[in-house]
């Protein structure tokens, strides 16, 4: 028999922490310090709800009518031989997204975890220790990202409810706390108002640029895992009685809220590390090292705090490390599920087999950083991600059919069958949606 939620609470907190990841607490805000600030902000709170929630909303009506892994799910959608053929080609694909990106996002997350033993050891007076810690040399680099796969298998063997609902119902509200606490002690320093004016006051002359939206586009589309096929395998474990429009928008809410807290705790921080000598921008008005900034940059911050530094890194990475291991149990599901069911093997030999093999292929991008690291993050995020979003968007609005996906939103939600707004909504997802997804796909390229 299918597992399934306890609870929606569970479910809500499990499916925001896979959209809730490091691309929200350090993407979205070096976005917006690179794009304006609020402009960027602004932007991209208007194409979350335009693109990010109507696809979000289809991608858990697929996932909870098909009931089963994602390349079953899409396949369910199918009437014919050639329309089956198509949906399995979009779920494999889809399929292969989470573990890519799982490859490359577990080396991030042992950087992380190796910053939060780092914090530790400082405390402790442990020079040696801190200095090999945060040295980006191969053997720390290798050590960190075996045991965030650990933590990340630990957590799926254990199953839907004992594992990934209970660890998500506890992480998220402590995300949420943490963020909170260090965004009023930012506050208390010194350039940290001008940092919140810059990213909360928008500057309407930049809203329309073609760059800043763009931008905002991509992160809306993909801070909500869209096309990683996350969010419809974890409708497929969802009951026929819950509200879906309801359950994707508190979702939704979640994870905007998560990025918006986010840039709310980091660009009061930057403008905190400028007053304390911190280089940030070039003088072009560029942001320097974004890639490594969460690395270099608020360490270099928490250094000039004193004593309150040390606590204040040790929250940080704490938090940084919720956020990467509720996105990667979500990544490491999709082909545990879809290996359980079609190979009727167990789940915790499944995982650890999986999980084993992409922990392989991730030390081989250790090993061969310079070529692949990047490599894999452009392949599997800028340009197999879009494709597989447009694939499903397409596949549901259209092969699945309107009055399908309609009935299956109004299963739940009874009300919704007198909602003028619910039964255009299938039109706006089967032509707006695709003609967005496009756009995407087209500047990634």
């Amino acid at each position: 028999m299918r597992e399934h939620f306890g609870s929606r609470f569970g479910f809500i907190m499990a499916a925001a922490g896979a959209a809730v990841g490091l691309g929200n607490i350090w993407g979205f805000p070096t976005q917006a310090a690179s794009n304006g600030g609020g402009a960027f902000l602004l932007a991209y709170l208007l194409l979350v709800m335009l693109l990010g929630f109507p696809m979000l909303v289809m991608e858990v009506a697929i996932g909870r009518f098909g009931q089963a892994n994602p390349v079953d799910s899409v396949r369910k959608l199918a009437r014919n031989p050639l329309q089956k053929a198509m949906a399995t080609l979009v779920g494999y694909v889809g399929m292969l997204v989470p573990s890519l990106v799982l490859s490359f996002y577990a080396i991030v997350a042992g950087w992380l975890l190796a910053f939060l033993a780092a914090a530790i050891t400082r405390i402790l007076g442990w020079e040696q220790a801190t200095s090999w810690l945060q040295d980006f040399g191969l053997a720390r680099n290798i050590v960190g990202t075996l045991v965030f796969y650990l933590l990340t298998i630990l957590v799926v063997q254990a199953g839907v409810r004992k594992g990934i609902e209970r660890w998500s119902a506890r992480l998220m509200p402590a995300l949420f706390v943490l963020f909170l606490l260090l965004f009023f002690y930012i506050l208390t320093q010194d350039g940290a108002f001008t940092g919140l004016k810059h990213y909360l006051v928008p500057d309407f002359s930049k809203v329309l640029e073609p760059g800043l939206l763009i931008s905002a586009m991509g992160q809306a589309f993909f801070s909500l895992t869209i096309g990683g096929c996350s969010m419809l395998m974890y409708g497929s474990y969802l009951n026929k009685q819950e509200n879906i429009p309801r359950t994707a928008l508190q979702i939704t809410l979640l994870d905007t809220g998560v990025a918006f807290l986010a840039g709310l705790v980091i660009l009061p921080a930057m403008f905190v590390a400028m007053k304390n000598g911190v280089s940030i921008y070039a003088d072009d008005g560029s942001l320097l090292s974004s890639d490594t900034l969460v690395f270099v940059v608020l360490p270099a911050l928490f250094d000039t705090m004193g004593p309150i530094g040390l606590m204040m890194a040790l929250v940080f990475f704490v938090l940084m490390g919720i956020a990467a291991l509720t996105s990667s149990i979500s990544m490491l599901e999709v082909p545990v599920s879809y290996s359980t069911e079609r190979f009727k093997m167990s789940r915790p030999f499944m995982t650890w087999l999986l999980g084993g093999v992409l922990a392989l292929v991730s030390v081989i991008i250790c090993l061969n950083f310079g070529s692949l690291f990047g490599f894999v993050i452009r392949l599997s995020t800028q340009q197999i991600q879009p494709l597989v979003g447009l694939g499903i968007v397409l596949l549901g609005g259209w092969m699945w059919g309107r009055a399908k996906l309609f009935e299956e939103l109004v299963q739940g939600s009874p009300e919704l069958a007198t909602s003028t707004f619910w039964r255009i909504w299938p039109w706006y997802v089967r032509i707006v949606c695709p003609l967005l997804v496009i756009l995407v796909i087209a500047t990634s390229w």
